[in-house]
């Protein structure tokens, strides 16, 4: 019997958080960020990025993540750090933009234009998204041997 093959790692569909309250925590992301609700369920409600989206899931009972994370890519990160703390968001110290939301989730945000992560033409127009690229950013996808 040959070596069965392993699956190759595409991508995110989705990244779940736990929150206390489903209304709080839209209100809490909606005063930092734009976006729309790709629907509900019962306790959740998933926030549409596109491609891939973000469930939110009553139900929060751990204590705040100290290192673990995800990067939320935004089209401009210049005013997240004032609106964060404006809803507030505890921001956290360090080289990056993360903080925690009020139920310990904690997020960094990165802007597009500056990593490697990429929507095709196609998501980003229906996202009403016209985005680009930084030079460093290109270079590293060219690197990979992905032209942009």
């Amino acid at each position: 019997m040959g070596e069965k093959t392993k699956p190759h790692m595409v991508g995110m569909n989705h990244v779940a958080l736990e929150v206390g309250d489903i209304e709080e925590a839209l209100a809490f992301y909606g005063r930092i960020f734009t976006f729309k609700l790709r629907g509900r369920g019962q306790g959740a409600a998933f926030i549409d990025m596109g491609d891939q989206f973000i469930a939110l899931m009553e139900g929060r009972s751990q204590s705040p993540d100290d290192d673990r994370h995800f990067g939320l890519v935004v089209d401009d990160r210049s005013n997240v750090r004032e609106l964060a703390e404006a809803a507030g968001a505890t921001i956290l110290e360090g080289g990056f933009l993360d903080f925690l939301d009020p139920w310990g989730n904690r997020i960094q945000v990165v802007e597009y234009r500056d990593i490697q992560f990429t929507k095709i033409p196609a998501v980003l127009k229906y996202m009403e998204l016209d985005l680009e690229k930084s030079q460093d950013a290109k270079a590293e996808l060219r690197k990979k041997g992905i032209e942009t």
